[in-house]
Protein backbone atom coordinates (compact mmCIF):
# COMPACT_ATOMS: atom_id res chain seq x y z
CA UNK A 1 0.00 0.00 0.00
CA UNK A 2 1.48 3.33 -1.11
CA UNK A 3 1.16 6.47 1.00
CA UNK A 4 0.61 9.89 -0.54
CA UNK A 5 1.20 12.99 1.54
CA UNK A 6 -0.99 16.00 0.79
CA UNK A 7 0.11 19.25 2.42
CA UNK A 8 -1.82 22.51 2.13
CA UNK A 9 -1.97 25.88 3.88
CA UNK A 10 -4.46 27.98 5.78
CA UNK A 11 -3.22 31.01 3.79
CA UNK A 12 -4.79 29.64 0.59
CA UNK A 13 -8.21 31.02 -0.28
CA UNK A 14 -9.41 27.65 -1.63
CA UNK A 15 -9.30 24.19 -0.04
CA UNK A 16 -7.01 22.78 -2.70
CA UNK A 17 -6.34 19.62 -0.67
CA UNK A 18 -9.99 18.64 -0.77
CA UNK A 19 -9.99 18.84 -4.57
CA UNK A 20 -6.67 16.96 -4.80
CA UNK A 21 -7.76 14.13 -2.50
CA UNK A 22 -11.03 13.70 -4.37
CA UNK A 23 -9.12 13.55 -7.65
CA UNK A 24 -6.64 11.03 -6.23
CA UNK A 25 -9.45 8.77 -5.06
CA UNK A 26 -10.97 8.91 -8.53
CA UNK A 27 -7.76 7.53 -10.07
CA UNK A 28 -7.75 4.16 -8.39
CA UNK A 29 -6.80 2.34 -5.21
CA UNK A 30 -3.69 0.99 -3.57
CA UNK A 31 -2.82 4.08 -1.56
CA UNK A 32 -3.63 5.95 1.62
CA UNK A 33 -3.67 9.75 1.86
CA UNK A 34 -1.93 11.43 4.79
CA UNK A 35 -2.97 15.09 4.96
CA UNK A 36 -1.30 17.92 6.84
CA UNK A 37 -2.22 21.59 6.90
CA UNK A 38 0.30 24.29 7.78
CA UNK A 39 -0.10 28.06 8.18
CA UNK A 40 1.82 29.34 5.17
CA UNK A 41 3.66 28.41 2.02
CA UNK A 42 7.13 28.51 3.60
CA UNK A 43 5.99 25.80 6.04
CA UNK A 44 5.36 23.28 3.24
CA UNK A 45 8.95 21.92 2.95
CA UNK A 46 9.21 20.95 6.61
CA UNK A 47 5.75 19.37 6.58
CA UNK A 48 6.67 17.29 3.52
CA UNK A 49 9.94 16.22 5.13
CA UNK A 50 8.08 15.20 8.29
CA UNK A 51 5.62 13.14 6.24
CA UNK A 52 8.49 11.42 4.44
CA UNK A 53 10.26 10.59 7.68
CA UNK A 54 7.47 10.08 10.23
CA UNK A 55 4.65 8.76 8.05
CA UNK A 56 6.83 7.08 5.41
CA UNK A 57 4.89 8.57 2.51
CA UNK A 58 6.08 7.68 -0.98
CA UNK A 59 5.29 11.09 -2.53
CA UNK A 60 4.15 14.50 -1.33
CA UNK A 61 1.75 16.83 -3.09
CA UNK A 62 2.45 20.37 -1.83
CA UNK A 63 -0.39 22.85 -2.40
CA UNK A 64 -0.09 26.59 -1.91
CA UNK A 65 -1.58 29.91 -2.94
CA UNK A 66 0.83 32.84 -2.76
CA UNK A 67 -0.68 36.31 -2.74
CA UNK A 68 -0.22 39.06 -5.32
CA UNK A 69 2.50 41.07 -3.57
CA UNK A 70 6.14 40.82 -4.60
CA UNK A 71 6.93 39.57 -1.10
CA UNK A 72 4.51 36.65 -1.65
CA UNK A 73 6.27 35.72 -4.88
CA UNK A 74 9.60 35.74 -3.04
CA UNK A 75 8.14 33.49 -0.33
CA UNK A 76 6.82 31.12 -3.00
CA UNK A 77 10.25 30.93 -4.60
CA UNK A 78 11.87 30.16 -1.25
CA UNK A 79 9.23 27.51 -0.51
CA UNK A 80 9.78 25.98 -3.94
CA UNK A 81 13.52 25.70 -3.30
CA UNK A 82 12.76 24.07 0.05
CA UNK A 83 10.41 21.56 -1.59
CA UNK A 84 13.08 20.69 -4.16
CA UNK A 85 15.58 20.19 -1.37
CA UNK A 86 13.16 17.99 0.62
CA UNK A 87 12.58 15.76 -2.39
CA UNK A 88 16.28 15.43 -3.13
CA UNK A 89 17.15 14.67 0.50
CA UNK A 90 14.51 11.96 0.71
CA UNK A 91 14.93 10.68 -2.84
CA UNK A 92 11.18 10.89 -3.31
CA UNK A 93 8.98 13.09 -5.49
CA UNK A 94 7.43 16.32 -4.29
CA UNK A 95 4.76 17.51 -6.69
CA UNK A 96 4.49 21.27 -6.22
CA UNK A 97 1.16 22.88 -7.02
CA UNK A 98 1.06 26.64 -6.52
CA UNK A 99 -1.67 28.98 -7.70
CA UNK A 100 -0.78 32.67 -7.63
CA UNK A 101 -3.66 35.01 -6.86
CA UNK A 102 -2.76 37.18 -9.84
CA UNK A 103 -3.33 34.30 -12.29
CA UNK A 104 -7.10 34.76 -12.31
CA UNK A 105 -9.55 37.61 -12.59
CA UNK A 106 -11.73 37.55 -9.51
CA UNK A 107 -12.54 35.08 -6.75
CA UNK A 108 -14.67 32.69 -8.83
CA UNK A 109 -12.01 32.28 -11.49
CA UNK A 110 -9.35 31.89 -8.81
CA UNK A 111 -11.34 29.16 -7.05
CA UNK A 112 -11.94 27.34 -10.31
CA UNK A 113 -8.28 27.55 -11.33
CA UNK A 114 -7.10 26.36 -7.91
CA UNK A 115 -9.41 23.35 -7.91
CA UNK A 116 -8.54 22.37 -11.50
CA UNK A 117 -4.82 22.72 -10.94
CA UNK A 118 -4.96 20.72 -7.68
CA UNK A 119 -6.97 17.98 -9.41
CA UNK A 120 -4.61 17.80 -12.38
CA UNK A 121 -1.49 17.76 -10.19
CA UNK A 122 -3.09 14.97 -8.15
CA UNK A 123 -3.46 12.94 -11.37
CA UNK A 124 0.23 13.57 -12.09
CA UNK A 125 1.14 12.47 -8.56
CA UNK A 126 -0.86 9.27 -8.95
CA UNK A 127 0.75 8.63 -12.33
CA UNK A 128 4.24 9.07 -10.87
CA UNK A 129 3.54 6.27 -8.40
CA UNK A 130 1.28 3.93 -10.34
CA UNK A 131 1.38 4.75 -14.06
CA UNK A 132 4.78 6.20 -15.01
CA UNK A 133 4.35 5.01 -18.60
CA UNK A 134 1.33 7.30 -18.94
CA UNK A 135 3.60 10.25 -18.21
CA UNK A 136 6.11 9.06 -20.80
CA UNK A 137 3.33 8.85 -23.41
CA UNK A 138 2.34 12.44 -22.64
CA UNK A 139 5.89 13.82 -22.94
CA UNK A 140 6.12 16.77 -25.30
CA UNK A 141 2.35 17.27 -25.56
CA UNK A 142 2.26 20.73 -23.96
CA UNK A 143 -0.06 19.84 -21.07
CA UNK A 144 -0.91 22.67 -18.68
CA UNK A 145 -2.42 22.26 -15.23
CA UNK A 146 -5.39 24.51 -14.62
CA UNK A 147 -5.33 26.14 -18.06
CA UNK A 148 -6.01 24.83 -21.57
CA UNK A 149 -3.18 22.68 -22.88
CA UNK A 150 -0.68 24.44 -25.16
CA UNK A 151 -0.19 21.43 -27.42
CA UNK A 152 3.08 20.31 -28.95
CA UNK A 153 5.30 22.74 -30.82
CA UNK A 154 5.40 22.11 -34.55
CA UNK A 155 8.72 22.19 -36.39
CA UNK A 156 9.26 25.13 -38.71
CA UNK A 157 9.46 24.09 -42.36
Amino acid sequence: MKRIGVVDTTFARVDMAEAAVKSLKGQGTGFRVVRRTVPGIKDLPVACTQLFRDERVDLCLALGMPGKAEYDKTCAHEASLGLLYAGVLEGKPVVECFVFEGEADGPRELASLARRRAEEHAVNAYSLLFRPRDLARRAGTGLRQGFPDAGPARPVR
